[in-house]
């Protein structure tokens, strides 16, 4: 299977004829193959804007903070959100990572739901887990353990793996 990818022309050369069009069209076989100057926005603490359909068809969106593996966006959510109801229903969602030094460099994903892991699955609910502690590594810096579960509830998260299904990209860094 293949992402395709569409290169948008930016200005980063001077004015052009068609800028802030696709200029290119490419295929990559999964996140990794991405241009670096686009996959260090994937790898980086960078926040990433999710949009989800909410219950009254509108785009709901939120900061979240990004995770991947090879052509799969993963989502990591407390089961108790809006989200969560909303891609069960409404399985599509689009990302938008956009370098916090440059707001003429980003990349945004477009990726549909192909399966949920609960941190109670008594196979792969630690890697639920684990997955989420990365996350609080790779944007505080610090180690060691998630710490921002809600008080008084039972929080349990829901790993959402996301098809990548396409991609757009536009400037550097």
């Amino acid at each position: 299977m293949s992402i395709a990818v569409s290169k948008f022309r930016d200005v980063a050369e001077g004015t052009q004829a068609g800028q802030f069009e696709v200029g290119d069209r490419a295929a990559v076989r999964g996140l990794n193959d991405l241009d670096p100057v686009y996959k260090q926005l994937l790898n980086g603490p960078v926040t990433a804007v999710v949009a989800v359909t909410g219950s009254r068809g509108r785009p709901n969106l939120t900061p979240v903070w990004f995770d991947y593996e090879d052509d799969k966006v993963l989502l990591n959510l407390a089961s108790h959100r809006k989200k969560v109801e909303w891609l069960r229903s409404t399985p599509q969602a689009s990302f938008l990572l956009m370098n916090p030094q440059n707001a003429y460099h980003w990349l945004s994903i477009k990726a549909t739901v192909i399966r949920e892991v609960s941190e109670d699955d008594p196979d792969e609910g630690t890697r639920v887990t684990e997955q989420l502690n990365r996350m609080w590594t790779k944007y505080t810096g610090n180690s060691g353990s998630y710490p921002l579960r809600e008080p008084g509830r039972n929080e349990r998260r829901i790993l959402f793996e996301l098809r990548v299904d396409s991609v757009a990209t536009f400037g550097r860094p």
